[in-house]
């Protein structure tokens, strides 16, 4: 898909209104995005692009949308297309289609940012790597406008938002630092996407720290925190569910420590 790289970003009108307005044109969007898929594979080009005045802000996350009848641009609404999208799929296997929905509008910036800060997005170190090369390819256009993220009334720049939503990426894959946001992106994402497995090991005992602090209710909590713990059972992972924590994702790191933690209470 041509991706109409500018200097400014420009967003598809069904993501700005009201929240019911919003909702209403993400539903009827990702309806007619199954009905395509359904018949042919692809998905339709928004119909309708707006560009965003530079400085305008852009509600990136539904917890701080407390002012519903207020229009505005809701990037995070993107998921109503998603789920709109499974429902017109009848029941089919949604995987496949929604891999494809997200490497087609990856090709977009509002797409890469929407895939790469959506908190049910981070899986794998190689798939969070395509998603940060998404929106680096994209940084001077998202850097235009500003964001609400998690902290009601703070704006975020581009930066700023990457930091909160992605900080564990950098953290994890870029702990020597670097000049910029910018930088550490792109180091990050370099040793994401050519990582091997003992790469990712190293990088999640990395984040492994901060997923404890934020894990309050462990009840093997010395036992888990052991680094040696940590990595014996780290090996222990089919592929499938080492994939699932390659990329050291925080959130995804929590999940595995409570597994870890529920095995532990039943020995």
């Amino acid at each position: 898909m041509a991706s109409g790289k500018s200097s400014s970003l420009q967003l598809p009108s069904f993501l700005h209104g009201t929240f019911p307005l919003v909702h209403q044109k993400t539903a009827k969007e990702g309806m007619q995005c199954g009905e395509q898929y359904l018949r042919d594979g692809t998905f339709p080009v928004p119909q309708q692009m707006r560009e965003v005045p530079p400085g305008e802000v852009v509600v990136a996350h539904e917890v701080i949308d407390f002012q519903r009848e207020r229009p505005a641009w809701r990037l995070y609404m993107v998921s109503n297309v998603k789920n709109s999208l499974y429902e017109a799929l009848a029941g089919q296997n949604a995987i496949p289609a929604r891999d494809a929905y997200e490497a087609f509008f990856r090709e977009t910036a509002w797409g890469a940012l929407y895939f790469a800060i959506d908190p049910s997005s981070p899986e794998s170190a190689e798939r969070t790597a395509v998603r940060l090369q998404a929106v680096l390819r994209f940084w001077e256009p998202l850097q235009s406008v500003r964001y609400l993220f998690k902290n009601p009334g703070t704006e975020h720049t581009l930066e700023e938002l990457m930091v909160a939503a992605c900080g564990w990426a950098m953290e994890a894959w870029c702990p020597e630092g670097g000049t910029s946001t910018l930088s550490r992106l792109e180091t990050a994402a370099a040793r994401m996407a050519h990582a091997t497995r003992e790469d990712c090991i190293e990088a999640i005992l990395r984040n492994m720290p901060r997923a404890l602090t934020s894990s309050r209710s462990l009840k093997h909590r010395n036992v888990l925190a052991d680094p040696i713990f940590q990595r014996e059972r780290l090996a222990m992972l089919n592929p499938r569910a080492f994939d699932r924590v390659s990329g050291a994702c925080t959130a995804d790191l929590i999940g595995q420590l409570y597994d870890w933690d529920r095995e532990l209470g039943m020995h």
